[in-house]
């Protein structure tokens, strides 16, 4: 190569920093607004983990009691208490018209309603991952295009198609690329999994419902035959 294009090319800075600071500011603020999802991605990221596994001992917490069969503990914690609350005001509203399946289908639907509660607010965030596993790829195809548009036009008035009028502009459009992967892998990869979490977390619930509901309608069947002899 003839030293006079290879200057250029060496003068250039091609670490991270250096792409970044040499870029069009439509490139950087690509980077920008990527690298501020991925911080925004796993601020989500280490707050689920921290609910989640808070709320995996009170799945355990709630089916101990109810595997005890003694009297319901209102005094638990997050879901677990807000569940048993609902459970607990449910079979104290009596009605003696009721048939035990009805009973049943009652309280258990009242327990449903508090777990569906919670996990519609353990799952807020979660959009915010799924949003950028989607869209972070094309946000930095975005920064890649305008970058390679800036190239050719370096070409066009240089009337030079050397690399080192090419390269500095077509690796800034790449480190964009770059950045979106970044961004989008661990995202996905996070969605998916926090998603399957609280799956298991409301099936683990709704099991331990399904068998409260079966014993408080028993209960209070059991307390109108009491009252009628």
């Amino acid at each position: 190569m003839d030293p006079t294009q290879a200057a250029p090319l060496e003068a250039h800075d091609f670490s991270f920093l250096g792409l970044f600071l040499q870029a069009d500011p439509i490139v950087k603020g690509v980077m920008i607004l990527l690298v501020i999802a991925s911080i925004a991605c796993w601020t989500v990221v280490f707050e689920k983990i921290v609910r989640l596994a808070a709320a995996r001992r009170q799945a355990k917490a709630f089916e101990a009691m109810v595997r005890s069969g003694g009297s319901l503990d209102t005094g638990l914690k997050g879901i677990a208490g807000h569940v048993t609350t609902a459970a607990v005001e449910a079979w104290r509203d009596q009605d003696s018209s009721e048939t035990r399946a009805e009973r049943r289908e009652r309280i258990e639907r009242a327990m449903r309603g508090a777990l569906g509660l919670e996990m519609k607010r353990l799952r807020t965030g979660l959009s915010l991952l799924a949003t950028s596993g989607s869209t972070a790829p094309f946000v930095g195809l975005f920064g890649t295009v305008w970058g390679i548009m800036n190239s050719f036009s370096s070409i066009a008035r240089s009337q030079d198609t050397s690399l080192a009028v090419v390269a500095p502009g077509i690796a800034e459009a790449l480190f964009a690329t770059a950045i979106g992967l970044v961004v989008a892998i661990p995202a996905v990869m996070a969605y998916n999994k926090l998603t399957a979490d609280v799956g298991g977390i409301q099936s683990a619930f709704a099991s331990s419902i399904s068998t409260l509901g079966n014993r408080l309608a028993r209960d209070r069947a059991g307390q109108h035959r009491a009252a009628a002899e």
